[in-house]
């Protein structure tokens, strides 16, 4: 058998916009914690005071990798104003639900993503893993911004080469 060769070049994460856009997350106030979850049989993994810790913890733990990771990424090549990473995991009540389309929840939820343009830039810190404000990082909005401005810019370098 042959080998596969490919012609990779490396990645010019510098150039790279990563905008990650969550849907929200229901607000955790840490309610699974060692103590309580060490006393645990497998139907309490299942379903434990009408929640399903076994599903919360692995949604959660999927998202949060792949945000550490891509975190990871751009903050150790020092172009971590490329990545930005826009996720409310405060919602409660039926905006934390995924299947309640009333008009009414549906408004709450334009308003919950207008509040959240206005909030400050977060990013994870690696040492914790939690979402924490970056000093001097604007808002969303402020950020959103620098990526549309990015993106212009690029277009009208493109254009101008050809």
């Amino acid at each position: 058998m042959g080998r596969f060769k490919f012609n990779v070049k490396p990645m010019e994460t510098d150039r790279m916009l990563v905008l990650s856009l969550g849907t929200g997350t229901a607000k955790q106030e840490e309610k699974y914690n060692a103590a309580i979850a060490s006393k645990w049989g497998q139907l309490n993994w299942v379903m434990d005071n009408g929640a399903a810790p076994l599903l919360d913890v692995y949604g959660h733990a999927c998202a949060d990798m792949v945000d550490i990771h891509i975190s990871t990424l751009f903050q150790s090549l020092r172009c971590e104003l490329n990545y930005l990473r826009i996720q409310n995991d405060t919602l409660t009540g039926d905006a934390s639900s995924v299947d309640v389309a009333t008009e009414e929840n549906l408004k709450r939820l334009v308003q919950i993503g207008e509040e959240l343009l206005e909030k400050p830039v977060s990013r994870v810190d690696l040492d914790t893993g939690r979402f924490v404000s970056i000093k001097n990082g604007g808002t969303n909005t402020e950020a959103l911004n620098y990526f549309a401005q990015m993106l212009s810019d690029e277009k009208r370098l493109k254009e101008c080469e050809d």
